[in-house]
């Protein structure tokens, strides 16, 4: 089969920067397929999606994309290691992609290959400096920061690097193709024009954050200019549709009532919580209202704002340590959120090359038919994450529409 490209994504929501990475890697590597692992109603840092994840989808498809394969919930919104895992193992099982480009702030796999490579093979004196950073009660990302940077001993060279996001999930990337032994070969693609942060627009065009931030105000044709019409069009039907989440305090009160009712052992079971931080989030619930006030409460060196409010998702949405275990000795299945007709030889391709493969067009049909219980317990965790996610709303919030939506087709 001619090239086929792979990108991990989260679309939220897709922008002239998503068109611009995408035409940039289908020049670089001369593919002529491109598939994209993308997360679902919620994302990475812990939040939710702005708009629904066929909506997304149908976005994809109509700038560049072929496929759309869902990212199951319980990785897109993990940490960034078990985030990039996630869509690596779908990727390489499709057994038909050759290489996987990503944006970052530095265009040079090689350098950005040097952490990755201290991160997996992790040298005794990496992991010395790792646990002596960690003793002083730094936050797990931070700590893991100053031991590479200790490590590797050249401040000019890698200052910067880690500062940025994209970058952290770049080295997350290359990390997972070591260790799933993947013949898939990374390309990097430079962000182009605003960082990942940035709130303003320029030359037409602006991050997801800006975009997102702006999409809820008056100010929202102003968007137009920062992405394709057939994804404004989309976004702005679910705007006027009341068919947006534009935050995780959407659902403040339901998780301040979950953290009230768990007990402090339940708590505890939750991914990212440890070393005492379920007594925290008791007190804490058990004094405020709101997320913001709540993670005001808890938020210290050791506790970063990204990592407690994925425990609030968490909580929401119970999944618990056991769930993020079994997730990572799995290959997850290929759950189908659209395709156009360059999609559909794609498909064919991968039930060719790997007709064992659990590919996904009918959640019923899985669930009827499956015997694997873990893969089982994700899809029914995507499912529930879909009918809470509805909640959010303004109104026709259904459930089921995992059961009831259709494969986005062009």
């Amino acid at each position: 089969m001619s090239k086929v490209l792979g990108i991990i994504a989260e679309y939220n929501p897709f922008h002239n920067g998503h068109v611009y990475h995408i035409n940039e890697s289908k020049k670089a590597v001369e593919a002529e397929y491109t598939v994209a692992v993308m997360s679902g109603n919620f994302v990475q840092r812990g939040d939710t999606s702005l708009i629904d994840k066929w909506s997304k989808a149908q976005m994809a498809l109509e700038n560049g994309i072929d496929l759309v394969i869902e990212l199951p919930l319980i990785y897109s919104i993990s940490s960034a290691e078990n985030f990039a895992e996630g869509g690596i193992k779908i990727l390489n099982s499709l057994n038909l992609v050759n290489y996987l480009s990503f944006g970052s702030e530095l265009c040079d796999v090689n350098i950005l290959n040097e952490f990755a490579n201290v991160l997996y093979y992790e040298p005794k004196e990496f992991v010395s400096v790792l646990n002596h950073e960690l003793s002083k009660g730094f936050s797990y990302p931070k700590a893991r920061e100053n031991a590479l940077l200790m490590y590797l001993n050249d401040i000019r060279k890698y200052a910067n690097i880690l500062s940025s996001p994209n970058n952290i999930l770049a080295i997350e990337y290359l990390k997972a193709l070591k260790k799933y032994k993947s013949p898939i070969i990374p390309v990097s693609i430079n962000r182009h024009k605003v960082d990942y942060n940035s709130t303003q627009i320029v030359d037409g065009f602006a991050s997801a954050t800006a975009i997102r931030q702006i999409a809820t105000t008056s100010d929202v044709w102003s968007l137009r200019q920062a992405m394709p019409k057939s994804s404004f069009d989309i976004m702005y039907e679910c705007l006027r549709a009341g068919k947006t989440v534009g935050s995780l305090a959407k659902f403040e009160r339901e998780i301040i009532y979950n953290f009230r009712r768990m007990s402090v052992e339940e708590i505890a079971e939750l991914p990212d919580v440890s070393e005492g931080l379920e007594h925290a989030i008791k007190n804490a619930a058990n004094s405020c209202n709101t997320i913001s006030d709540l993670i005001k409460m808890i938020k210290s060196k050791r506790y970063t704002q990204t990592r407690l409010t994925r425990v609030c998702l968490y909580s929401l949405l119970n999944i618990t340590k056991k769930d993020m275990l079994n997730s990572r000795k799995v290959s997850p299945y290929i759950r189908v959120l659209g395709f156009n007709a360059k999609g559909k030889e794609l498909l064919s391709a991968i039930n060719h090359s790997n007709p064992k493969l659990d590919i996904i067009t009918s959640v019923k049909k899985y669930l009827d038919t499956s015997n694997n219980k873990i893969l089982k317990s994700m899809l029914e965790k995507d499912i529930f994450g879909t009918d809470i996610y509805t909640l959010g709303y303004d109104y026709e919030s259904v459930s089921n529409l995992d059961y009831t939506h259709k494969i986005i087709t062009l």
